[in-house]
């Protein structure tokens, strides 16, 4: 049997050697390629024999692994991609599915071992978590707030006012007022710029760069 052709996508030093060696470990799999930056994979798969590229979401200078899955898929279909991060980002999965994405992986949580799912994504199972992983805020755990709540406190992490917030989320500056009010209820954090900073730090919500003033 050929081995697949992995690529693997990785900006962190220590899962990218593990990821390495695992694809090392096995006969079904061989090692393509192993690069820090998503803006690069477009290049390693027009160049040919990729067939499944391990894609973290995070990469070098800021660039986003589910915008390079998502042209990938688009001018290369075939290729199967998993989705391997340590974000809690509550949009990441449902982005992922909407873009084609093969398969989803969280590093820290997930039970079954990254050669495993690889080999069933290759056998053309869709393997994704129920949800993301849980986490707290203040007192409040993830899956306590809403989709909008959500959408506001990632504008939050940006440094927006209530107005600004507003106008991106065509809502008045008084609705989102009342639910950054809210959200500071349920955490028990004092301020909206404490709200805001542990947000960020949870990693719950991700403002992506080119997003922030």
């Amino acid at each position: 049997m050929i081995p697949y052709r992995v690529l693997v996508v990785e900006d962190q030093a220590m899962p990218r050697q593990l990821f390495e060696m695992f694809i090392h470990s096995s006969e079904q799999f061989k090692l393509a390629a192993s690069i820090d930056n998503a803006a690069l994979a477009d290049v390693y798969c027009a160049g040919g024999g990729i067939d499944l590229i391990l894609m973290d979401v995070v990469t070098k200078n800021g660039a986003n692994g589910l915008e390079a899955a998502e042209n990938i898929k688009k001018h290369w279909p075939k290729i199967r991609i998993i989705i391997v991060t340590s974000m809690p980002e509550y949009s990441y999965l449902d982005r992922a599915r909407r873009i084609g994405v093969d398969s989803f992986w969280y590093k820290e949580i997930s039970r079954e071992p990254i050669l495993s799912l690889m080999e069933r994504t290759m056998a053309g199972e869709h393997i994704y978590p129920d949800a993301p992983p849980e986490i707290r805020l203040g007192l409040a755990a993830s899956s306590e707030f809403t989709g909008t709540e959500l959408m506001i406190l990632r504008e939050l992490t940006g440094g927006y006012t209530d107005a600004e917030i507003g106008e991106h989320l065509h809502m008045s500056r008084f609705t989102v007022r009342d639910y950054v009010k809210s959200m500071r209820e349920k955490t028990g954090f004092r301020s909206r710029t404490e709200l805001a900073v542990k947000a960020r730090q949870s990693g719950l919500v991700i403002l992506e760069p080119g997003k922030e003033e």
